[in-house]
C-alpha cells in the first residue's frame, strides 16, 4: 500500500458549520492522517496523508460535506509525505 501527501484548499461555506470536525471524522475513518485549519480569508486548508488508492474516495467524501457545508472548490496538490505521523488534527 502507497501512502502519498495532498495538501488542499477548500471554500464556499466551509467555515462555521463544522467542517473542520468533518474533514477530521471522513479523514479518519478512511485511514488519513494529517491536519486542517480555518484561513483569515475564509478558506479552509489541509494536508491528509493516506492511502492512495482511497484518495478519490476522501476527495469525494469531502466535497460532497453534509447539509450545512458546501464546497464550492477544492484544490488539491501532492506535497512530501511525514513520516512517522500518526494523528489527524484540528490546527487552531
Amino acid at each position: 500500500m502507497t501512502e502519498k501527501r495532498w495538501a488542499g484548499q477548500a471554500s464556499g461555506r466551509v467555515q462555521g458549520v463544522g467542517f473542520r470536525a468533518f474533514v477530521e471524522r471522513t479523514a479518519q475513518a478512511a485511514g488519513f492522517t494529517g491536519w486542517v485549519k480555518n484561513m483569515s480569508d475564509g478558506t479552509v486548508t489541509m494536508e491528509v496523508q493516506g492511502p492512495e488508492a482511497q484518495f478519490s474516495a476522501l476527495d469525494a467524501a469531502i466535497r460532497d460535506g453534509n447539509a450545512w457545508i458546501r464546497v464550492d472548490r477544492l484544490d488539491w496538490e501532492p506535497v512530501p509525505a511525514v513520516p512517522g505521523e500518526v494523528n489527524f488534527e484540528i490546527r487552531r
